[in-house]
């Protein structure tokens, strides 16, 4: 039966849907059931956002970090055209909402002005040792309105001798001395990144942080003095706004893939694992998808618009990653001369525009309250995916659900079925003739809370 009390029928564009009002039915939450805070809200609104992966071994292609040795001049870093506000563009044309700058990769290289150590952009001629690039992406975020957030790994760190998990003697340790000083390093390192820009959106760990207790870096009041307000990504154990990595680099959550899960992850990216959460978790620590647009190639490679991966490919990534209750992070890899290549901005406009073709414009949409919400279409027409939404700000409370279809016979047959909504669940099936669709919780933990249920009919 038609939810009748919490029936809202639009014909208001998809955008528009990500921005509908929580709290639909006014409901409490019940005692034990996790919800996400303020700031995860927001980055799961997000959806979409772009890395920028550039370092000083795009310009000494053959340098490998875990050499240690042989670094490359700093005089070789001269990316004559930079303009983050061209990344911003690119970023822009893809939809995304939030950036995410490789500050220092595990070269060591530092991309802004630091005494720390005499290797970065103070010490090239570019500029005239005067050059930050973390100053300028940041800058350029907030003129095109895109939150900015900044990548440090303190795991590795080439040019310090330190390797995973954030050891000195190249992952080694066993020099207690060497390592404190690594640990202070990192310390000084963070706050200067965390003090200088303002408030960031995201921050990333790449591979997490050893805890102070095991000789890392005492990462956890700096962060929470300087940055409470920042998603943290991999984040050590105590840090708020925690979000985890899915266990893989090709954009795919697993499914069904919950915000909740009993701890966060810290595990680097390189060997692939099924991290799909717990529905029963106590941390609302929601995954990110990260995947690079040139097929595992992070940083810019001669000819690697090769390996660019086509429209389809990206959308198959977006609808198993943002439909599967995630955020997609697309890697960016702006060439030597400090831009993104220009096959490449193209590729991100494409998959954009192809995102709005697909999901601009639904056929109906509704939101309700209750087991069971029901979607009534302006005629009786074809349908083969929808998009429901959760209002996870009342958690994560649809544990199984069926979405049927009332067809010119007068009834209702299974489009498909579920386990996990969360805040966007995406599901393509056969195309069907259908008057009616409606949403049925076959299971839940409490009373479901449906912020978006909309139905698409796609090419």
């Amino acid at each position: 039966m038609l939810n009748r009390r919490s029936f809202l029928k639009t014909s208001v564009s998809a955008t528009a849907a990500y921005n509908m009002p929580r709290g639909l039915g006014a409901a409490e939450v019940p005692r034990g059931l996790v919800t996400p805070n303020a700031t995860q809200q927001a980055w799961h609104d997000m959806e979409l956002g772009m890395f920028f992966h550039f370092d000083i071994p795009v310009y000494r292609q053959e340098w490998q970090w875990r050499s240690f040795k042989d670094f490359p001049d700093p005089n070789l870093y001269q990316p004559a055209k930079l303009d983050t506000d061209q990344w911003m563009a690119a970023a822009k044309a893809m939809g995304a909402k939030y950036a995410i700058f490789v500050a220092k990769h595990c070269s060591g290289f530092l991309q802004w002005q630091s005494d720390l150590y005499p290797y970065g952009v103070k010490q090239s001629s570019w500029r005239n040792g005067r050059g930050d690039v973390v100053g300028d992406f940041v800058a350029s975020c907030r003129r095109h309105g895109i939150r900015p957030g900044l990548y440090a790994s303190v795991s590795a760190n080439g040019f310090l001798g330190v390797d995973n998990p954030g050891l000195v003697n190249r992952g080694k340790g066993g020099d207690a001395e060497a390592q404190a000083r690594y640990v202070r390093t990192c310390e000084q390192m963070m706050t200067e990144l965390w003090t200088r820009y303002g408030d960031l959106f995201e921050i990333w760990f790449d591979g997490g942080a050893i805890p102070a207790s095991q000789g890392g870096p005492d990462l956890v009041p700096i962060l929470k003095r300087h940055q409470p307000q920042a998603i943290v990504f991999q984040g050590p154990a105590g840090t708020p706004n925690l979000i985890r990595w899915v266990g893989n680099e090709r954009g795919v959550a697993p499914y069904p893939c919950w915000s909740t899960a009993s701890a966060g992850t810290s595990e680097g990216g390189t060997i692939e694992k099924a991290l799909g959460g717990n529905p029963d978790g106590k941390l609302w620590v929601p995954g990110e998808c990260d995947v690079p647009v040139r097929n595992h190639d992070w940083f810019w490679k001669p000819g690697g618009e090769q390996k660019l991966y086509s429209v389809e490919q990206l959308v198959q990534m977006y609808t198993n990653s943002v439909g599967r209750n995630c955020n997609l992070l697309l890697n960016a890899n702006p060439g030597p001369d400090g831009l993104v290549p220009e096959a490449d901005f193209q590729r991100y406009a494409e998959f954009g525009r192809e995102i709005k073709r697909r999901f601009g414009s639904p056929l109906a949409m509704t939101a309700g309250t209750g087991a069971t919400v029901e979607l009534i279409l302006s005629k009786p027409q074809a349908v083969n995916q929808i998009a429901v939404m959760e209002d996870i700000a009342l958690g994560e409370r649809v544990r199984a659900y069926e979405v049927e279809g009332l067809a010119p016979g007068g009834a209702w047959v299974k489009l498909c079925d579920g386990v996990s909504v969360g805040h966007k669940r995406i599901q393509a099936f056969a195309r069907t003739e259908v008057s009616r669709l409606r949403f049925r919780a076959t299971a839940s933990v409490a009373e479901p809370q449906i912020r978006q249920f909309a139905a698409f009919n796609v090419d």
